[in-house]
């Protein structure tokens, strides 16, 4: 599936597609059984052209198995330190990321967590998507920041309230996948910006962030190119400085 977005934003990597599905996909990439390994490196890969796939058993780690809807992957363990103070409160082996383990244990407690009832959870680029075959409930820009703001506004064409987007404090994997998931649910869905965990930043590009709507969201944002801000001339003026993707100079 092309998408007139991406081309209008001049996408540096493809937006990737975000399924739930019985069927694992052959020649797909992927990590061994409970070996480590991130998410965001696999999101990486698709954005330029690889298929990724996952099970309960190649999540990488238990906060992959959070942030694919895999359920929850943090009972038995003790998160609330790991992501504030450390196991002895005095900040060696903790993220710090969290004020205390009082915050961090509130923050666990909000987290919309989920058990999809599919076996696999498959990312693909969106040009190798076929909508009349597989129906994506996700679809991920890897955006900087002129891209994410035409992203940023284009999400709330139709919201009066100016509220079409959050960026919730969240893992990298829970931002692209966990979150908009709980949103999609939502009668209006609203879109998630994030790539702003620092554990995930060393596998995105240094100027980019993740940018996640519900399908339906980015069908309509599809839609609300033509006729939009995108053909006005403060938009095509921002564009202009934006660097051609490689092989489009």
């Amino acid at each position: 599936m092309e998408s007139l977005l991406a081309e209008e934003l001049k996408l540096r990597h493809q937006p990737v597609a975000i399924l739930f599905t019985d069927e694992k996909p052959e020649g797909a990439a992927r990590f061994k059984e409970h070996r480590w390994g991130c998410v965001m490196s696999m999101l990486a890969a698709s954005a330029r052209g690889f298929t990724a796939v996952f099970d309960r058993k190649t999540t990488g780690c238990m906060g992959g198995q959070v942030g694919l809807c895999f359920g929850n992957g943090y009972q038995g363990r003790d998160m609330a330190r790991f992501l504030s103070s450390g196991p002895r409160g005095d900040g060696r082996g903790g993220l710090g990321y969290l004020e205390s383990p009082e915050v961090a244990r509130a923050y666990l407690k909000g987290i919309p967590y989920t058990d999809i009832s599919e076996s696999y959870v498959v990312l693909k680029p969106l040009g190798k998507v076929d909508p009349e075959q597989e129906k994506p409930r996700l679809v991920v820009f890897l955006a900087n920041a002129d891209q994410a703001s035409a992203l940023w506004v284009l999400a709330n064409y139709d919201r009066p309230k100016g509220d079409g987007v959050v960026a919730p404090f969240a893992s990298g994997c829970q931002s692209i996948c966990l979150l908009p998931y709980a949103e999609s649910k939502k009668r209006k869905p609203r879109a998630v910006l994030g790539g702003m965990d620092i554990s995930a930043r060393p596998h995105l590009d240094p100027d980019l962030l993740t940018f996640t709507a519900p399908w339906p969201l980015f069908l309509a944002m599809e839609e609300r190119v033509t006729g939009s801000f995108l053909e006005r001339e403060t938009w095509q003026k921002i564009r202009e400085r934006i660097p051609e993707p490689d092989g489009k100079e």
